[in-house]
Order: C-alpha cells, then sequence, then structure tokens
C-alpha cells in the first residue's frame, strides 16, 4: 500500500461506511486509526473531506492520505520470539512473559519483544485492537517483569477486556521477593506521579514533590500485599491489586521500606541474583468474568523458580 494511493468502490462495495471500506481495503490498519485520519481530513472523497458515517458508491474515489503512511505501522513477525501459551480458549489467550523481555515494540523496526513473537505465531493478532503495535494485547508488565499476559483474540474481546480493566473489574495477582523481612498483611494506597526530576519513568507519592515543581497528572494506586515466606534476608509477598497505574507495585511496595530485589530504580540494592533489567516481580494471574459467556474465570502463569512455590492450573 503506497501512501496517497487512491482507492476506487467496485459494484460489491457500494452502500458500505467510508470507515468500513478503508478498513476492508487496508486490513493491516485499525478503526481507531481510521477515525482519526478521517477526522484530520486526511482521508478524501471524491475530493472532499468526509465524515466516517458517510457511505461509498461504486466508482466513489477515496484518496487515504499522507496519515495512512501508518496503516503499515504493524509489528514486524520474529519467530525468534516464540510465547509460552498457558492459555488460549480462541477468544482470549494468556502468554508467560519471562523477565526482560520488553512486552511490544516501539517502532515498525523494532523485533525482539513479546508482540513480534505473537505475530509471527498467529498472525491476525496483528489487526486486533486500537494500537498498531500492541497487536491485542490487553494490559501490560514491564520489560523485568515476568509472568502473565493476556491478549484479545478478537476486537469484541479487547474492547469488553479494556473496560473490565479501567473498571476495576480484573483482580491481579503477582509475586514480589522484596528486601527485608515482612511481619504482616499490609496495604499503600495514594496517588502516584511521574517524577519530573528523574529522566527514567519513576513513580513517587503525589506528596513527596517539593512545593514549586509544575502540576503533574496524579492517578490513585491502590496495592495489598500478604508475605508467603521467608527467604533469608527477603520475604516472598503475594501482592493483588486493581488499579493499573505504571510501576504502581514497585513504588508502592518501595514506600514501606521493602523495595523488590534487584530493582535498583525503586532502592533496591544491586545483585547478582536479578541480572540487570530485571527484578523479582512475577504476573502470576488474573481472575475476572470471561468477555464471551461471562463466567468468571482466573487464568494463572507458573510461579517463578525464584518463588519456591508449587505450579497451580492455569485456568480454573
Amino acid at each position: 500500500m503506497v501512501a496517497g494511493e487512491t482507492l476506487v468502490a467496485g459494484e460489491g462495495e457500494a452502500g458500505l461506511r467510508l470507515d468500513a471500506f478503508v478498513l476492508s481495503r487496508i486490513p493491516t490498519t485499525t478503526r481507531a486509526f481510521v477515525r482519526d485520519a478521517l477526522a484530520s481530513g486526511a482521508i478524501l472523497l471524491n475530493g472532499r473531506a468526509a465524515l466516517k458515517g458517510a457511505r461509498v458508491h461504486a466508482g466513489d474515489r477515496v484518496d487515504v492520505g499522507e496519515l495512512l503512511e501508518a496503516a503499515d505501522n504493524r509489528p514486524a513477525p520474529d519467530s525468534s520470539v516464540r510465547p509460552d501459551v498457558v492459555y488460549d480458549d480462541g477468544s482470549l489467550l494468556a502468554v508467560d512473559k519471562p523477565a526482560g523481555l520488553p512486552v511490544q515494540p516501539l517502532s515498525p523496526r523494532e523485533r525482539g519483544t513479546l508482540v513480534n513473537g505473537l505475530v509471527a505465531w498467529r498472525p491476525s493478532l496483528a489487526a486486533v485492537g486500537d494500537e498498531p503495535l500492541a497487536a491485542g494485547t490487553i494490559h501490560r508488565i514491564d520489560a523485568g517483569t515476568s509472568g502473565l499476559v493476556l491478549v484479545a483474540e478478537t476486537g469484541a474481546v479487547f474492547s469488553a477486556m479494556r473496560r473490565a480493566f479501567a473498571e476495576r473489574r480484573v483482580e491481579k495477582t503477582y509475586l514480589a521477593l522484596v528486601e527485608g523481612r515482612v511481619a504482616r498483611p499490609g496495604a499503600v494506597s495514594g496517588e502516584l506521579v511521574h517524577d519530573p526530576r528523574e529522566s527514567r519513568c519513576r513513580m513517587v507519592p503525589r506528596e513527596s514533590l517539593p512545593a514549586g515543581l509544575p502540576p503533574v497528572r496524579a492517578l490513585f494506586a491502590e496495592t495489598s500485599f500478604r508475605p508467603l515466606h521467608g527467604a533469608g534476608p527477603n520475604t516472598l509477598l503475594e501482592v493483588t491489586i486493581r488499579t493499573g497505574v505504571t510501576h504502581q507495585i514497585r513504588a508502592q511496595l518501595s514506600q514501606t521500606g521493602h523495595p523488590i530485589v534487584g530493582d535498583v530504580l525503586y532502592g533496591a540494592r544491586p545483585t547478582p541474583a536479578a541480572p540487570e533489567g530485571t527484578f523479582r516481580l512475577h504476573s502470576l494471574a488474573a481472575a475476572f468474568d470471561h468477555p464471551v459467556n461471562g463466567r468468571g474465570v482466573r487464568i494463572a502463569a507458573p510461579p517463578p523458580a525464584w518463588a519456591g512455590m508449587v505450579s497451580r492450573p492455569c485456568a480454573t
């Protein structure tokens, strides 16, 4: 597909909405991207800007415009990354991501991420979701975190699951090995903000910022935890969250004085036990009502070796 190419509607396409017509001709793009391109005037119908609800007639000429260069902004397949699939029911799948592997690429040229492996294994995922480089991934975990990542196999499931996450109807369980001994369960809640004094993405409590800094967006986060067992000078915690703020577990456990082992960004000591760029945090499970049949489901990834736990079934 060349940017600026003109599409001509055929007899069999007469009556299609303009956005549906463009999507059918350029299946590698997304509905959200076409919507934005129409709103910006980048797509013309017979030489004039048109709304997405416009209907095409046989012989109509649709100029897709320069902005649809990003129609090819899809993740490149990379068969060297083999997704470890732990659940797949035809509408929703879950993979166990190793620590150190990013979830998605930052550009179409980047390879070596989980998403690159997913689209090599199942090419249809490239058209799912509202972000061209996300390929149906419903949520993200940090590159340094291991464990469960949920992936939608259809647009309807993607939308339903994103709503469930936004409405805090998904309970996520993690395992975290933290420095020090934690004797009892606890919880941390409050607003987190990106620290504007830090070039890396580092989240801090809103109240910790000194006065006089420019306003930053604050997001409420709540993290609950309970100790499972001690491991030398450290403690293995089961952590539960319903909010999904960037780095919330890492930041809020650090607030308790017990940073995650290996997480030097949040105050942990460097350690060879956690290779550089990884730390002892594992996305263990997610519990929610299935978007297709409405039944409660809990999908889990096997616990990592460092947790010293017995594996549980991946779905119940």
